[in-house]
């Protein structure tokens, strides 16, 4: 019964509902003087037929008749009193059953609507935020970063220019704020003065606006934009972004380094003070065919292979895990060791059949790019030739769905073929996925996947490797808030810095089962400020020593489960 009175305060407290409420009472009063005067002309119509009814009774028939009810128990006898009864029957549809409803809707019930409405939208955080994540555009990047940042508990804010939109996403569940991205002052509701970053996901222009925004007010909080050109890179840094990622180029490099042909070298994904994680496929290397404990890489090459990713799905690596030749191997070591593997590894194997890529667009011409660079004969397919005119002969205009057009790229007479559809287009890409690899049941297929509901469907499609353009740019702006204890290095893959618990005190690796018990795997452990990579695993840990883990999404919950 609280609620009610205090939402009718509310809307009261406005200028506008004062006007509206204003204007519904005028009605009202409007429509009781018609009631009074047709009972009024009632009673002098009767008495001259010579009917005697009470005041009420005039009131009573004339409700009845305005509101269509007309019960009939009073009536007129004379043509008079029927002229009379089919007036107030006609103004009565017209103002109670039309005007009086259109009355309530437009200047009562859509304004207090709306009212509510603002109030599940706000224009302004409370004072005492802080600490939090400013976003700025809603996309898939931005999807994803959000449920990464609340899955750690960190706060956050999207900015929404929009009212319709900011409660659809309201209903969502996610936290948003009404405003204008472009305005000083909307920053100034977000507190920007005590926020932990801002991102801007928009194009180009929208990002270089808010950076230029941002840093006017602030010359100290951290801006990371996302960026279509090197130019629009340039320009959003020099408006105060302190990074500009270039999304398309990362990842068109990244689809590139999965492409199981060239050389087998390292590829460093992230790092962690010395630790580095690189990743290496090992595809033409001594290394297919055998299992981790028959490659004894720990004691040959002083390195830990802490997981492989197999067709896109990264496992923990056991001794009797099996090196194939899609396997790609994740190792945690420090630059002289991974150096040793490299030395050891490197194949100058280079399989001559070109790559081909699908699609001309950001992402299939940085892949072309990154192939180029690294010696590898590539064909890349597009239909509009002005995209690709760069390449020269090696561009095929045409659509990749027609058999001939795959023929002419020389799939069907390759001996090893190698793909990578890079469309921006999930669905497409399931279908020529689906389509490549009923046309040749032996080929690499590398996808880039937009959203990251689609991995899954890309796999069951046939692909080998599936890359999320959304959790690419996530991982990079959650890593921009530079968290020592958490760094996401690749799709799922995450190291993560923990206290060592107290039922782990006085244990040794060995006699801890971590790997077994939660999925991870400790890469280094930190004693006294010092990293300490791939630690003896016989050596009793201490109490006030940190470790460094590694692990994918599941076995990162199943190590908070068991030791928060």
């Amino acid at each position: 019964m609280k609620f009610l009175p205090t939402q009718v305060s509310i809307f009261l407290s406005k200028g506008s509902g004062r006007r509206n409420t204003s204007l519904l009472l005028k009605f009202l009063a409007t429509l009781l003087g018609m009631i009074c005067v047709y009972s009024v002309i009632f009673h002098m119509i009767m008495a001259w037929e010579g009917q005697d009814h009470t005041w009420f009774t005039g009131f009573y028939w004339t409700l009845t008749v305005m509101s269509t009810l007309g019960f009939g128990d009073i009536t007129f006898h004379t043509d008079v009193g029927r002229v009379f009864s089919t007036v107030v029957l006609v103004s009565g549809m017209v103002f109670l059953l039309m005007l009086l409803p259109f009355t309530l809707i437009e200047f009562f019930y859509t304004p207090w609507v709306e009212s509510q409405a603002r109030a599940r939208t706000p224009k302004e955080l409370p004072p005492e935020t802080h600490s939090h994540i400013i976003l700025t555009n809603y996309d898939s990047v931005t999807e994803s970063l959000i449920r990464k940042l609340d899955r750690f508990g960190f706060p956050y804010v999207l900015l929404v220019s929009d009212i319709e939109t900011a409660l659809r996403l309201h209903d969502d569940g996610v936290k948003i704020m009404v405003g204008d991205p472009d305005l000083p002052e909307t920053y100034h509701k977000l507190r920007l003065e005590n926020a932990a970053m801002v991102a801007a996901t928009g194009s180009d222009v929208a990002n270089t606006t808010i950076a230029f925004t941002v840093r006017e007010l602030s010359r100290t909080i951290p801006i990371i934009t996302t960026a279509n050109t090197d130019m629009a890179g340039d320009i959003q840094k020099l408006a105060g972004s302190n990074r500009a990622v270039k999304l398309g180029n990362m990842m068109g490099q990244a689809l590139a380094r999965r492409i199981s042909v060239g050389e087998a070298g390292k590829h460093v994904i992230g790092n962690v003070d010395k630790l580095l994680i690189a990743e290496v496929t090992a595809s033409d290397t001594t290394l297919v065919g055998k299992t981790l404990a028959e490659a004894n890489l720990r004691q040959k090459a002083e390195i830990s292979v802490v997981g492989v990713w197999e067709r896109g799905q990264f496992l923990t690596a056991g001794p009797n895990t099996e090196i194939t030749h899609n396997t790609v191997l994740v190792m945690a070591g420090s630059a002289e060791q991974i150096h040793r593997f490299d030395e050891l590894y490197h194949d100058s194997k280079v399989n001559e059949c070109p790559v081909v890529i699908i699609g001309g667009g950001r992402v299939g011409r940085a892949t072309a790019d990154a192939l180029a660079a690294s010696g590898i004969d590539f064909r890349i397919i597009e239909i509009l030739p002005e995209r690709v005119k760069r390449f020269g002969d090696k561009a095929i205009i045409g659509d990749a769905s027609r058999l001939e057009i795959l023929t002419e790229a020389g799939i069907i007479e390759m001996s090893e073929p190698a793909v990578v559809v890079t469309p921006h287009d999930d669905e497409m890409n399931v279908f020529l996925t689906i389509f490549l690899r009923k046309l040749r049941p032996d080929i690499q297929i590398i996808s880039r996947a937009v959203q990251d509901r689609n991995v899954s469907s890309l796999h069951r499609a046939g692909a080998d490797f599936v890359m999320s353009y959304a959790s690419m740019g996530a991982n990079i702006a959650f890593n921009f808030l530079k968290r020592n204890d958490i760094l996401m290095i690749a799709e799922g893959l995450n190291i993560f810095s923990v206290q060592l618990p107290k039922p782990l005190i006085g244990k040794s690796l060995i006699e801890a089962n971590l790997r077994h018990n939660t999925g991870c795997t400790v890469i280094a452990v930190k004693v006294d400020g010092e990293l300490r990579i791939n630690p003896d695993p016989n050596r009793p840990m201490k109490e006030e020593e940190d470790l460094l883990l590694i692990g994918d999404a599941e076995s990162e919950a199943s190590w908070f489960k068991n030791y928060s």
